[in-house]
Parts: C-alpha cells; structure tokens; sequence
C-alpha cells in the first residue's frame, strides 16, 4: 500500500521526497542515505542488496550527482540512475534494484524478517503454522534458511542433540503465482510462499 502513496517516497515512477520508511517515525530516510553514505558503502549496498550489476557505476553517479546539490526526489534519483545503467534487454525499470537496496537498508528488513520468524515461532501453539510471502531472492533466501535451521534437532560440537527440532517444513519448495494470478496482479510475479508448522511436542 505505501507503495502506491506519493508521499511515502517508495516508488520511482511517482514524483514524491526520498523517504522509503515503513514506519513514518523511524530517523532514517532514503534522503539520508543516499546524500551521506560514502561511494563504497553505497556500491556495496546496491551490489549485496539490489544484486545490481551496475553497482560501482550507479553510486559514482549518485555521489557525483549530490555534489552539485542534494538529491531530494524519487524522480531526480531515477534520473540520475537512467543516465548511467542502460535499460537494453532490462525487463525492468534501471531504478528498479537500486531502490530495492535502498529500500531494505532504511528499514533493514532482512534483519526484521529473519528476527520476525523466530519471534513468531516462539508465540506459535503446537501444530500452528507460520506462513511467509517474499518478493525477492534474499528474503526468500532467508525464509528458507530460518525454516531449515528450526526443522532439524540443535546438537552441541560432539554432534550430540541437545534439543528437538521447533518446526515442520511443509513446503519443501516455495509455492508461485498461477499465470492466471500474475495477469490480474504484477506484483504478484516474484512472490513465492512458504509455509512450516510447530512441532507438537
């Protein structure tokens, strides 16, 4: 839903502040980031969290950009990014994985999502289940992971078990959008589900 507000600053084909917080009160903004981090940090940023190829490149441009005056709007960062990373054979906007990193930076959700599950699994009752929906590579990375490490037994370093595993894999791979779904919903298209049961003791 923020997404689709203007004024939330998540989206690089609406006019609106470089903003990107989920949670309106949080200190950091996309503003922020993208004005002080230095060139390296912000490469490896785009590099490790939008997976962009064009990783160096995009942050020289940025940091050359806001040497001449701030970056304040989605658009004036979309801009930038158009000049320097070549739409080509690109089924995506060039913007697209830059403002994915950065999204995730401000709101570290990666963090948030892997501390989220085991949160969630503590509050689960036996056989209740934890469903997750993801919308890139690395959150599903995530999920996954989590959900392996809580299906198998914790041994000490003699391989011996100390406790039972908490949960139940039950998707062993991730359940996609029909073609039907994706038609009626784009955004629909790079999710993927998953869902592990608490194990009843």
């Amino acid at each position: 839903m923020q997404f689709d507000q203007d004024e939330r600053g998540f989206s690089f084909s609406k006019e609106g502040p470089l903003d990107m917080r989920m949670d309106p009160t949080a200190k950091m903004t996309a503003k922020e980031v993208v004005n002080t981090l230095p060139e390296k940090d912000l490469g490896e940023m785009f590099k490790e969290l939008g997976e962009e190829k064009l990783w160096r490149v995009s942050a020289k441009a940025i940091v050359n950009a806001r040497r001449k005056k701030p970056i304040q709007t989605t658009t004036e960062l979309s801009q930038i990014l158009e000049e320097v990373i070549p739409r080509g054979g690109r089924k995506i906007h060039p913007a697209t994985k830059i403002f994915q990193a950065i999204r995730i930076y401000v709101n570290r959700e990666l963090e948030t999502l892997q501390e989220t599950i085991e949160k969630a699994v503590n509050f689960l009752r036996p056989g209740g289940q934890v469903a997750v929906i993801t919308f890139h590579s690395l959150e599903d990375r995530i999920v996954k992971n989590v959900f392996r490490d809580l299906s198998s037994p914790i041994r000490n370093h003699y391989g011996q078990k100390i406790s039972e595993a908490k949960l139940e894999t039950i998707t062993k791979k991730p359940i996609m959008p029909t073609f039907k779904e994706t038609r009626n919903n784009r955004r629909a298209r790079s999710a993927k589900f998953r869902v592990a049961r608490k194990r009843v003791e």
